[in-house]
């Protein structure tokens, strides 16, 4: 092939097509947990607004409640990666092996948020959200009906593998995914680029601008116990009676059980057996939905 600009063009549009065919093809979980935020700066700081008490009976003027911020800032970090298409290659008509590593280009960058998304859900045990807690701690900080500052749990402890039950059917979600760039294709493919002249490549790259965050910690409870019916039943009653700070219930209801491949049986049995371990009916099917998580482990 002649290395010209119209040659040129025509590649890059190959490229780019396989790449973002890829793209669109790539497996995708993320939306189930996570809420997307767009971001226009450096970074966001979210000023949670502290759940404030319930409604009450109008008598004489307006009882005006206090907001308590808590500030929640998520830096966007840049992620690339970037591959070289010989230019041996496009003189000799060598370029069949290239649509594989473009198609991957594509996999690897439509998966990398998704990646961020599961490693900050499995790494919430370690992992400080905004109260000052560990996003799945035994002590977040809320005020009860007398405004009396006591501690709400979201996790259930054990040393096993982690699984998690959610409630994705408000806003926001547990997991917070904000972009500020979505993924992008890029290219330095002009035979006059430096690139050409020093290495004898083409370079095409892909880019994504973001970061990952926590939502709030009521509407989630993660677990290390074995999951069973026992364990699970325990998750969804600290859901249900999770409160918002005055003590007012939030009414939450947990939809969303997540799991590692490895925990995959186990949920099925608690969400989808007719009967339980012991024979009697299964009081827990269809209670939530069961999604397993490759990336998690």
């Amino acid at each position: 092939m002649i290395v010209n600009n119209a040659n040129l063009q025509s590649l890059r549009v190959g490229f780019d097509t396989t790449f973002r065919n890829a793209v669109s093809q790539a497996p995708t979980l993320r939306d189930r947990v996570a809420t997307v935020v767009r971001s226009s700066t450096s970074e966001t700081t979210y000023g949670w607004l502290r759940q404030m008490s319930g409604m009450r009976e109008w008598i004489g003027q307006r009882q005006l409640d206090g907001i308590a911020e808590a500030g929640y800032t998520i830096r966007n970090k840049h992620f690339e990666k970037t591959v070289e298409v010989s230019r041996d290659d496009i003189e000799d008509d060598n370029l069949g092996q290239y649509a594989m590593m473009f198609s991957h280009l594509g996999d690897a960058a439509a998966a990398h948020p998704e990646m961020l998304v599961w490693n900050l859900l499995a790494a919430g045990f370690d992992t400080e959200c905004w109260d000052g807690q560990n996003f799945f701690d035994t002590d977040h900080p809320i005020t009860d009906e007398n405004g009396v500052t006591t501690t709400f749990s979201n996790t259930g402890g054990g040393t096993g593998t982690p699984w998690f039950l959610l409630c994705t059917n408000r806003t926001p979600k547990p997991i917070i995914l904000q972009e500020r760039k979505p993924i992008t294709f890029d290219y330095k493919d002009r035979p006059t680029d430096d690139n050409v002249f020093f290495t004898n490549t083409f370079v095409y790259g892909a880019d994504w601008r973001g970061n990952v965050g926590f939502g709030i910690p009521q509407m989630a409870y993660g677990s290390k116990q074995a999951l069973s019916a026992t364990s699970y039943a325990s998750a969804r009653a600290a859901l249900q009676g999770m409160t918002g700070d005055g003590g007012r219930p939030l009414g939450l209801i947990p939809n969303l059980l997540v799991v590692p491949p490895s925990l995959e049986s186990a949920g099925r049995k608690i969400l989808n057996s007719e009967l339980g371990s012991g024979g009697e009916t299964n009081e827990w099917k269809g209670t939530a939905e069961l999604l397993t998580v490759p990336w998690l482990t």
